[in-house]
């Protein structure tokens, strides 16, 4: 893999690129994203270069498309005819149906759908960091399971590793499934919870670590999550309702006394969770 293509370099993006050179790639990185933060991406290291889509593409081993949902559905017809043959195209959008889809579509080149399982609250390049992934699962919902049998495929896995990742193959169906419980939910949970206090008096003076841990999530921005809401509106809804079960199942439990159980549960999940990292 001698040229990387990333369209979309802000966090995720500009934190692949720093990676990747971290765990030693010595090709050239093209960066394709508005002028202003191409200059920071440059100053930052994450990219060698910036293009547009239809200078950088027809040069690429591998390109990474690393913007919004939307900005990646509009940019894989764009590709069609233009990624050369046998070069491979992924993603790192957070909802898969949608995207592999599109992705059935493109001529010659391959895709693959990702998703890295990292993030903060705050985007842009700025925050790029080149440990960002290390530790964390990468998704990956090949449209064609053989599609991973490429070589261009083969390669881009043995450079999730090596930048600290821990890469799982699924289905987009598993996938969307999967995070609307292991990241959407929690995004809405954290929502709703700052949404429900935003108007109580009293409790910002008496906030402690808690509500600060359990509110984190609501900081991030909604211009990101309308995309994962309209492309994953259906498990998202789904992984709601079984929290509202779980929710009123407590409810009932607090009212009728101690939730010993409940807490013994959920004490058990958590520490598997952190077992995992």
């Amino acid at each position: 893999m001698e040229t990387v293509v990333i369209a979309g370099v802000g966090l995720i993006g500009g934190s692949f690129g720093l990676a990747l050179k971290s765990a030693g790639f010595r090709g050239r990185i093209v960066g394709v994203s508005s002028p202003q933060t191409i200059e920071k991406a440059l100053r930052r290291g994450a990219i060698d270069e910036g293009a547009s889509l239809e200078d950088a593409a027809p040069r690429a081993d591998l390109i990474y498309l690393a913007g919004p949902i939307r900005a990646i559905l509009e940019t894989i017809p764009r590709l069609d005819g233009l990624a050369r043959a046998g070069a491979l195209v992924t993603d790192a959008g957070s909802t898969k149906r949608r995207i592999c889809e599109a992705g059935t579509r493109l001529r010659g080149a391959f895709f693959v759908g990702g998703h890295p399982m990292a993030g903060k609250e705050k985007r842009g390049v700025e925050e790029a960091d080149a440990e960002l992934f290390r530790g964390r699962p990468y998704l990956l919902t090949p449209v064609r399971t053989q599609d991973l049998e490429t070589p261009a495929a083969r390669e881009f896995l043995a450079w999730i590793e090596r930048i600290g990742a821990e890469p799982r193959v699924m289905s987009a169906e598993e996938h969307d499934r999967t995070v609307a419980l292991s990241s959407h939910l929690p995004q809405m949970l954290s929502t709703a919870l700052s949404a429900a206090l935003a108007d109580r008096p009293g409790v910002e003076e008496a906030a402690g670590p808690g509500l600060l841990d359990m509110t984190r999530l609501s900081l991030s921005g909604w211009e990101i999550w309308r995309d994962i809401v309209e492309t994953n509106r259906d498990e998202i809804v789904r992984a709601i309702g079984l929290f509202e079960e779980r929710l009123q199942g407590l409810k009932s439990h607090v009212g009728r006394g101690l939730p010993e159980e409940e807490f013994r549960r959920g004490a058990e999940f958590a520490r598997r969770l952190r077992e995992r990292r």
